[in-house]
């Protein structure tokens, strides 16, 4: 599991900008860093507030704009991030083309690079797209179908990991416990053991799972209450 860096604005001495530029850590950078956070708010990447502060929130934002614009994640305001996430070529994060190999019809795609899925219909709409979390480690890319494994029920509403978590709207798909699930929440209070704004990043490991937001897996619960293929990209 990988862990936030923390990027302090005040003990870093500068902070990569433009076309490489160094911008001093005062004022300057804390307007670079306002600029930033307005920019990927914009292109639906969730920075959270603009304050100038680049927090947890803000590298996640950053990630994301870096998974969705073939960009290291590091969630570093860098000068070629910068400058990509400043200029009229960027991506937006929330709203990205469904990858070429993927094939054809009614499936759900999981990029593993990405850190992202679409839900597509036979038509080959996307139904809804959005951040996941998963560990490639577990889950090899290749083509599944959603239903009951190893002797386990297709869908389990409220299904648990064995101990204080639920793992709930769970979609089975993969031997032989892997399948999506709103992100795991606490049983004693129902908090998630993550905010939401992680999803689509690689901040997070699942125990090979996907993990989305609690609307997502609403949608893929209905949507793959029939055998659904799941295509697996890296």
């Amino acid at each position: 599991m990988r862990i936030l860096p923390k990027l302090s604005l005040v003990t870093a001495s500068v902070l990569a900008v433009g076309l490489g530029a160094a911008v001093p850590a005062d004022a300057g950078t804390v307007a670079q860093v306002k600029g930033a956070q307005a920019r990927l708010n914009a292109l639906g990447c969730t920075s959270g507030p603009v304050d100038g502060q680049a927090g947890a929130m803000t590298q996640a934002a950053t990630a994301r704009f870096q998974s969705a614009n073939a960009l290291g994640q590091t969630g570093l305001l860098s000068g070629t991030t910068y400058t990509r996430l400043m200029g009229s070529s960027a991506k937006r994060c929330d709203v990205r083309a469904v990858p070429g190999r993927s094939g054809s019809g009614r499936r759900i795609v999981i990029s593993q690079t990405q850190n992202w899925l679409w839900v597509i219909d036979a038509q080959g709409k996307v139904v809804r797209q959005g951040g996941m979390i998963d560990n490639p480690q577990y889950l090899k890319p290749g083509s599944y179908l959603s239903g009951a494994r190893c002797g386990r029920a297709a869908r389990i509403r409220q299904n648990t990991d064995g101990a204080r978590l639920y793992l709930n709207n769970f979609v089975r798909f993969a031997p032989c416990g892997v399948g999506f699930h709103q992100i795991p929440t606490d049983k004693t209070n129902g908090a998630q053991i993550h905010p939401d704004w992680l999803l689509g990043t690689n901040y997070r490991a699942s125990h090979g799972c996907i993990r989305v937001s609690a609307s997502m897996s609403a949608t893929i619960w209905t949507f793959a209450a029939a055998p659904t293929r799941v295509i697996v990209l890296r």
